[in-house]
C-alpha cells in the first residue's frame, strides 16, 4: 500500500483517518503532529500484533500487559447524540499509560444502561461492550505512523522525538451502523 502523508487538517471532518482526534487538536488551536498512513503489515512488532487485527483494543492491551486497564479522560464534548472524548488508557497495576486516543461514540445506538456507563467515564468502551454483551465488529480503516508532539509526550510520559504507531478503527453494530470511531496511538515503552 503506498504511503499517504498527512500534514495539517484544516477542518475536522468525519471520515478522515485522524477523526475524531482532529476535533480535539482543532479545539485546542493545535496542529496535528506529522503522520503517515502505512501498510499495517509493514508495521514493526509488537505494534503489528497490537494494532493489525479486528479485535477490541482494551482486551488486546490487557492480555499483552497482563493487567487490567482503566480510563483517564483528558477532554470531552457532546454534539447531540455524538459523545467525543480524548483519553489515555492506563494499566491498573502501575498506572502506566498504554494508549492515547480519541473516540466518537454514537450514544443513540446503545441501550440506556450502556449509555449511562459510557457517560460515567469510569470504564473503557471495550469493557462496556463486554459487560452488556453488545454485538459489534471492529474494522480498522487505516494504520498510522506519526511523530510524537508535546501533548502526546506528556500524556504517554515520553521524552524527545518519538516515532509512534496507531490505527483508525470503527466499531459497527449488526445493522452496520457506526457505534464508535476511534484513533488509537500506542507509546514506545511497551512491556509485558
Amino acid at each position: 500500500m503506498p504511503e499517504k502523508i498527512f500534514t495539517v487538517v484544516p477542518e475536522p471532518r468525519s471520515g478522515s483517518v485522524v477523526h475524531p482526534l482532529d476535533e480535539f487538536y482543532a479545539a485546542a488551536g493545535q496542529t496535528l503532529p506529522p503522520l503517515t498512513e502505512i501498510d499495517g503489515h509493514a508495521m514493526p512488532e509488537p505494534y503489528r500484533s497490537l494494532l493489525v487485527h479486528q479485535h477490541d483494543m482494551t482486551p488486546t492491551l490487557e492480555k499483552f500487559h497482563r493487567s487490567a486497564i482503566h480510563l483517564q479522560v483528558l477532554g470531552r464534548r457532546r454534539k447531540d447524540d455524538a459523545y467525543f472524548r480524548e483519553v489515555v488508557l492506563r494499566l491498573d497495576r502501575k498506572n502506566q499509560p498504554v494508549e492515547f486516543g480519541a473516540i466518537k461514540i454514537n450514544l443513540d445506538r446503545f441501550t440506556p444502561e450502556a449509555r449511562e456507563q459510557i457517560l460515567t467515564e469510569r470504564l473503557p468502551l471495550g469493557h462496556i461492550l463486554h459487560k452488556y454483551k453488545i454485538p459489534h465488529t471492529s474494522r480498522p480503516r487505516a494504520y498510522l505512523r506519526l511523530a510524537s508532539d508535546k501533548l502526546i509526550n506528556q500524556v504517554l510520559e515520553l521524552t524527545g522525538a518519538q516515532v509512534l504507531f496507531g490505527r483508525r478503527n470503527t466499531l459497527y453494530n449488526p445493522e452496520q451502523q457506526s457505534l464508535a470511531e476511534i484513533v488509537e496511538i500506542l507509546p514506545t515503552h511497551l512491556e509485558k
